[in-house]
C-alpha cells in the first residue's frame, strides 16, 4: 500500500502528512519534556527531516526529468503538502538555532511553492477541476504562505516585512475562498475525511494572525 502511494502522483503528497504532524508536535511539546536545546530534539528533528528531504528529491526530481508538462499534468492542491513539509522543518530547525538548515529548507519550500502556485493558478479553470468531495484541499492554497510567514519569523527572530507579505498573501487567498461558499457547499453535505484540510490551514492562519497582532 505504501509503495502504491509512493508511486501515485497524488498519494505521494500525503506521505508528507505524518512528518508534518510530527514536526508540529515536536515544536509544541511541553518545555518540561523537551526543549530545542536538547539532544532529543536534535535527534527527532533529523528523524523527521530526512524522510521529507527524500520525498523532496523524489517529487521535485520528477518535475525536472519526466518530460514536458509533467508538472502541469500531475499538479494538484495536495502538492502543496510537500512545500509545507519543508517549511515546518525549517521552523523547527530555526528554533534550535540551526539557521543554515532552516534557510535551506525554507528556500526549497518557497521556490517550489512559487512554481506550484503559478502552475495551479494557470491550470485551474474553476471548482470543477477538483472533485466535489476533495474541494476542502483548496484551503491548502493559503496554508503554505501562512506556514512560511511563521517559519521566516522563527529564522530571523522577528515578524518582519517578508513575514507580513506572506501573511497578507495567506489572508487574501483565505478571503478569496470563503467568498465562494457555493464552491464548498456540496462537499459539506456529509462528513468526509478531507475536512482535515479546513482545520489545519485555518489554524495556521490564526497563528500567523496572532504573531502579526503582537
Amino acid at each position: 500500500m505504501v509503495k502504491a502511494e509512493f508511486l501515485h502522483h497524488v498519494g505521494v503528497n500525503y506521505l508528507f502528512a505524518p512528518w508534518i504532524s510530527w514536526f508540529l508536535l515536536l515544536q509544541s511539546a511541553p518545555l518540561q519534556l523537551i526543549t530545542p536545546q536538547t539532544a532529543t530534539y536534535l535527534i527527532l528533528w533529523w528523524i523527521f527531516a530526512v524522510p521529507v528531504v527524500v520525498l523532496d528529491i523524489k517529487i521535485y526530481g520528477q518535475w525536472f526529468t519526466k518530460g514536458k508538462r509533467f508538472l502541469s499534468t500531475v499538479a494538484n492542491p495536495t502538492s502543496q503538502l510537500s512545500v509545507i513539509g519543508n517549511l515546518v522543518g525549517a521552523q523547527a530547525a530555526a528554533e534550535m538555532g540551526w539557521k543554515e538548515c532552516a534557510v535551506c529548507l525554507f528556500s526549497l519550500g518557497m521556490v517550489h511553492y512559487l512554481v506550484l502556485f503559478v502552475t495551479l493558478y494557470q491550470r485551474f479553470s474553476g471548482g470543477d477541476s477538483v472533485h466535489v468531495m476533495l474541494r476542502p484541499v483548496l484551503f491548502l492554497f493559503f496554508a503554505a504562505p501562512g506556514v512560511a510567514s511563521l517559519a521566516w519569523e522563527s529564522i530571523v527572530g522577528d515578524f518582519d516585512t517578508l513575514s507580513k507579505m506572506l501573511f497578507f498573501l495567506s489572508l487574501f487567498l483565505f478571503f478569496s475562498l470563503i467568498c465562494r461558499p457555493a464552491l464548498f457547499k456540496r462537499s459539506m453535505a456529509k462528513f468526509n475525511v478531507a475536512w482535515w484540510a479546513y482545520s489545519f490551514p485555518v489554524t495556521v492562519l490564526a497563528l500567523a494572525s496572532t504573531e502579526y497582532a503582537q
